[in-house]
């Protein structure tokens, strides 16, 4: 099956070109990454289309004028890559957070099922970096979704997740209601809704080194109430 990586960026200088080496490095030889860019000033788009030069027709970028946010970042990155024959979707962070050498279990892991998760909240899997009141916001906000949802996966808000092609299908990308943080939420419940087979693998989730957070209180709280427009729906 082959993989595409969707990147989204924002003022990510200070990492892409360190990344996408490693992204490479743990990926299969027709495997691809596309990055999407909202437009970053700091001159992203440009650092990639010097990386370009390196990967022949296997490195990406889609420049977008303006910002307008993670998940229509990812819709467009899935539906571009169904266009382009992938049959894997693969969502990963600029920042390092994603560690690139999950690629391969994640990978291993689509094999036999529909969804792959990069999970902090199960066995082995853990966060690095964060302060207290952080990490029970995180985890107490992945509680909170399972419980309204009545949904089993351990970490519903991660973003480090691999999609069958069919799995999108099955879930149907332009119901999708979620505009921000809960975009991550809502696209698992409804793999799960839907029937699809799900995976969590176990990472450990460092801080970013380099670059801004995009993560804020009021986006994760706003993610929170989405729930409940999630499970009504």
């Amino acid at each position: 099956m082959k993989l595409l990586v969707i990147i989204p960026t924002y003022n990510e200088i200070a990492n892409i070109s360190k990344l996408l080496p490693e992204v490479f490095r743990n990926i299969p030889e027709d495997a691809g990454i596309l990055v999407v860019d909202d437009g970053s000033p700091d001159g992203t788009a440009d650092a990639v289309k010097e990386c370009m030069e390196n990967y022949s027709d296997r490195l990406h970028l889609l420049e977008r004028a303006e910002k307008n946010g993670l998940a229509d970042a990812y819709m467009t990155g899935f539906k571009w890559g169904v266009e382009h024959g992938y049959d894997v979707l693969c969502e990963m962070d600029a920042d390092f957070s994603h560690k690139p050498e999950y690629l391969p279990e994640l990978y291993a892991a689509i094999q036999t099922n529909d969804v792959a998760i990069g999970s902090r909240n199960i066995k082995g899997g853990a966060v690095e970096g964060w302060g207290a009141l952080r990490n029970f916001i995180s985890k107490g906000g992945s509680l909170y979704s399972r419980m309204v949802l009545r949904c089993p996966i351990k970490d519903l808000t991660g973003g480090y997740n691999m999609w069958r092609k069919a799995a999108l299908e099955r879930i149907d990308l332009d119901a999708i209601i979620s505009k921000g943080y809960s975009f991550q939420i809502e696209m698992k419940y409804k793999a799960y809704k839907a029937g699809c087979s799900i995976k969590e693998i176990p990472i450990i989730f460092p801080d970013r080194i380099a670059g801004e957070s995009k993560m804020n209180k009021g986006i994760f709280m706003e993610a929170l109430k989405a729930v409940w427009k999630i499970r009504n729906r």
